[in-house]
This record gives structure tokens, C-alpha cells and sequence, in this order.
């Protein structure tokens, strides 16, 4: 069924909580985590703030559609162990374990592999750094598995189909078979295409995702979308094909250089912009600390991210609407990175550009009114991302590479923008193409 031509959405996240089957769960108490703010009424405990025991550490779980939880730095909740949101997907549902140091915690990692053979893919910059520590997390005491790695050129540039065969020629030399997980150790282009690999390699594999960079642990790590990057256009093949489950270790951000934290913000401020204002006020109080990498900050960014994202996924798996609003500024982006070149700009520098212009074409069709367009601006210019497209880029540029867009139905180009409240957009292929051509003229050379 095609994908209807507009959609909008203005979706607080509503409040529940199911409980991990295999655990022991117990409401809270005085040895409990409890994610209540003060003064929630108390009808309210029956759906959440649990706490669930494992063998080896708590979890603090919250289900994808989770009750607002509470800004860490204003001292009301203090997160000292392990969250976990889960994505609800049926029989294809996973969770992500977001917290510090669970590189260190092997059962996290061995719960989700079900055979004997393990094939971390990553790359040249996180090898050094973590490979030793995934393959100890996934053989500690566990003497059965047997773990094999590719180590892939590093950058945006290498997301292509050459580079994707250096994973089936590993797999097929160490003879991966039917019941191999695969782990993608790295950022959003590691991930995207060991999950692609997951997914092809005979016919399908279980994979697991452990994201390093703040860009991947916001978005890139959840949902499933997994491929790789034509010439012509950014990821126009793929698969959707979701993980096992995904591991975020936010002691990783410690050896992310500047530039790729800034990116993943971009990616924060997204959330915000098109379904949480709460969360979009939070980060403009915040930025600072983000910037500073403030662990508390960071955590709550994540997680708060995650949660929006595994709510819009449980209910749009497969992009027929309400999912494609994840990708504000995206055809906008994705023409930048297509047109300068793979790896010129990184993703969210180019997301964030993207952002502005269409933000830009919201306020000329009158959809938002000033003070946004204002506070997007100073938002990003405060996370230090660019405001405006290279000066390379044309107008001509713009208009071929969106032409291709994955998100062109019936040679109609459908587009994310903001309209109403903060917090608000559509996904929409009902508006003025005057709009659009006065945006890319006062964006670029004609």
C-alpha cells in the first residue's frame, strides 16, 4: 500500500510499562530504582517505576511509550545503573541497555547470542579501543563461542558495496553459519552496514548493535534500518532488519572527538522539534553540559532520544508514515552529503543544515510562527553545527539529488516539516512549491 501523502503528528509519550519476562520484578521500595517524579499520584504505580533484578545488576527498564522522566540536573533522579527502553515489535521486540561501563558486563552481551560463532565488525578508529573488551565481554566464562572480527576502513565514503563485501568475505572464510550473530561495534555507518550484512548473509543472521558514537546511540542503533550508500543517492539500499538488541555504553562518548558529538546532537535537537517540546526545552538549558559531556546530561539525552524513537518504530516499523517524520532535514541533508561529497560533512552537520531549510520552508508557508525558526538558529549555532548548506551547493544540486530521495512517491517529493505548535510537524506532499524553490534560491546559487 503506498504511503498516504500526508501525515502529522503531535505525540507525547504516553505512560506504561511491561514487565521483562525471566526477571524478578518487584515495585519500588527501599532498595528500588523508581523513575516517579514527586508528587505523581499514586494510581499511577502500577505502570511504572519497577525495578527488575538479573543475575548480575539491576535495570531500570521503561517500555518505548514511557512516562516523561525527570531532568537529571535538577537533582530529582539520580541514575546510577543500567536503563533499558525496549522497542516493541511483537516477536521481533529487543531491548536497549543504556549506562556506564557495559562493555564490562559479559551477560548483557551472552544473553543475546544464541549460537557459537560471533563476527564483530567494526573499523580502523574503535578497534584499538574496544574490540578486546566486546570479544572479552562475549567469551568471559563463556568458553563455547568462538569470536572472529573485520576491521573496515573508517568514514562515511566506505559505506559502499565494495567495503560491504569485506564482511561476507570474512564470514564466509571463518564458515559463519545459519546461527552466527554479528556484532556492529562502531558508529552509524558500521551499523548500518553489519546490519545490512545480518540481513543478507544467508538470507539472515542475528545481529547486535553496540554504537560508539552519540549520532548512532540517538538514532542510527534503533529501529532497524540497516544499508549502504549508492553514488547517486544516500541509502537506497538497505533492509529494514532489526537487532538483537542494542548495547549503548556511554563511557564510549569519552573518546568521541568534538566534531562527531556535536553531530549527534543534531540528531537530539530533531526529537524535540517534531514531537517533544518538553525535551527541546530541556536541551536549550542544557546545551552547555552536552557540550561539556556532562555524564548526567548525556545519559538523560540518550535515553529521552531513545524513547522517542522506539515509540515511533513500535508503532511505524516499516516507514509507511508516522516514521518518516524522524527524518526533519534529512532530504535537505542527505542532498548536502550526495552533493559535496560522502564524508565531506558528517551526517549531522549536514542533518543540521538541513534542518534550517526546513525549517525555513515551514515559516514561508506559514505553518510556525517566527520565535521557532529563532530558537532553531540559536540552538544549533550554540551546538556549534552549521546553519546554512556549503557554499558549494546549487540549486540545481539540491533538485537532482531529492529527486531520488527515498521518499519521492509517484514522482511527488514528500517532505518533513514543522507546522503548529513547537513540537509538531507533517509528513506531507500537499504544499507550495513555491515555498521550496524561495527556500534552496535564498540558500544557494541559482
Amino acid at each position: 500500500m503506498a504511503a498516504p501523502a500526508s501525515f502529522s503528528i503531535h505525540s507525547p509519550l504516553r505512560s506504561s510499562l511491561r514487565i521483562p519476562r525471566g526477571r524478578n520484578c518487584s515495585p519500588p521500595g527501599a532498595s528500588s530504582i523508581s523513575l516517579l517524579p514527586r508528587g505523581l499520584r499514586s494510581s499511577s504505580l502500577g505502570r511504572i517505576g519497577f525495578s527488575c533484578s538479573s543475575s548480575d545488576q539491576i535495570l531500570t527498564r521503561v517500555a518505548a511509550s514511557s512516562a516523561p522522566v525527570m531532568d537529571p540536573t535538577k537533582g530529582e533522579v539520580a541514575l546510577k545503573v543500567p536503563t533499558v527502553v525496549d522497542v516493541d515489535l511483537g516477536d521481533r521486540s529487543y531491548p536497549i541497555y543504556i549506562g556506564s561501563g557495559l562493555l564490562d558486563a559479559p551477560d548483557l552481551l551472552q544473553r543475546h547470542v544464541a549460537g557459537k560463532r560471533v563476527l564483530v565488525v567494526t573499523n580502523t578508529t574503535i578497534a584499538p579501543l574496544y574490540l578486546d573488551r566486546v570479544v572479552e565481554a562475549l567469551t568471559r566464562g563463556n568458553s563455547h563461542v568462538s569470536v572472529e572480527s573485520v576491521i573496515l576502513p573508517d568514514g562515511e565514503k566506505y559505506k559502499d558495496m565494495g567495503t560491504l563485501m569485506k564482511i561476507f568475505d570474512k564470514a564466509i572464510e571463518s564458515r559463519m553459519d545459519r546461527r552466527c550473530t554479528f556484532v556492529a561495534l562502531g558508529g552509524g555507518v558500521i551499523g548500518d552496514m553489519c546490519g545490512f550484512a545480518a540481513a543478507t548473509y544467508v538470507r539472515g543472521v542475528n545481529f547486535i548493535q553496540i554504537p560508539t558514537t552519540l549520532m548512532a546511540q540517538v538514532d542510527s542503533s534503533v529501529g532497524g534500518k540497516t544499508g549502504i550508500n549508492h553514488p547517486l543517492a544516500k541509502n537506497m539500499i538497505g533492509a529494514f532488519y532489526q537487532p538483537q538488541c542494542v548495547l549503548i555504553d556511554t563511557d564510549t562518548l569519552n573518546t568521541l572527538p568534538d566534531r562527531e558529538l556535536a553531530s549527534g546532537i543534531a540528531e537530539v535537537i530533531k526529537y524535540g522539534l517534531i514531537r517533544d517540546a518538553k525535551f527541546f526545552e530541556w536541551q536549550e538549558r542544557n546545551m552547555e553540559a552536552l557540550l561539556a559531556r556532562d555524564s548526567s546530561a548525556l545519559a538523560y539525552a540518550i535515553k529521552r532520544s531513545c524513547e522517542n524513537k522506539a515509540e515511533v518504530v513500535s508503532l511505524d516499523e516499516k516507514e509507511s508514515g508516522l516514521r518518516a517524520t524522524l527524518n526533519l532535514g534529512h532530504t535537505f541533508g542527505h542532498a548536502i552529503e550526495s552533493g559535496f561529497g560522502y564524508g565531506q560533512w558528517l551526517h549531522g552537520e549536514a542533518v543540521a543544515a538541513g534542518t534550517v531549510m526546513a525549517i525555513d520552508m515551514s515559516y514561508r508557508l506559514g505553518w510556525i510562527d517566527r520565535s521557532i525558526v529563532e530558537r532553531v538558529h540559536n540552538i544549533l549555532q550554540q551546538a556549534k553545527l552549521p546553519t546554512a548548506p556549503p557554499e558549494m551547493m546549487t540549486v540545481e544540486l539540491f533538485k537532482s539529488a531529492m529527486a531520488v530521495d527515498k521518499k519521492v512517491a509517484d514522482g511527488l517529493l514528500r517532505l518533513i516539516l514543522l507546522k503548529g505548535p513547537l513540537g509538531s510537524c507533517v509528513f506531507t506532499g500537499d504544499y507550495d512549491r513555491k515555498a521550496l524553490d524561495e527556500t534552496l534560491l535564498d540558500f544557494c546559487k541559482s
